[in-house]
């Protein structure tokens, strides 16, 4: 699974595809790189944590998010599959969908993974 989503309908190379990493709560459904997937390829992915980075005047602070119980998070997010223009070979690729930062985490980044809830899965 490639971390950085390449929509099916992508017709340039790889090397080609803008930052897809994240994809905004707030614009998913309307950003063009992202909308036909959102309709049709939301996915859960499932991780043990994640990252965030805080600017520090000597570069960049990670901190690692995860459950304050050790439990696996769920972190909404695109999926898609993508023929290569060069190679044929399928691409399998996703994107996590970030938002407004929590009071928790807003003192390391302005943004964060959108997590779901049991309930919401």
């Amino acid at each position: 699974m490639r971390w950085g989503l390449i929509p099916s309908w992508w017709e340039k190379t790889a090397k080609d595809v803008p930052s897809t990493f994240n994809a905004r709560a707030e614009t998913v459904a309307e950003k063009p790189m992202f909308r036909s997937t959102f309709k049709r390829n939301r996915c859960i992915i499932p991780a043990s944590g994640h990252f965030e980075r805080k600017t520090i005047p000597d570069g960049k602070q990670p901190y690692f998010i995860s459950a304050a119980d050790g439990d696996v998070l769920s972190i909404a997010g695109l999926s898609d599959r993508w023929l290569s223009t060069e190679s044929d070979e399928t691409v399998s690729s996703c994107t996590k969908i970030v938002t407004d930062a929590n009071a928790f985490t807003r003192a390391v980044h302005t943004r964060v993974t959108v997590l779901l809830d049991r309930a919401d899965i």
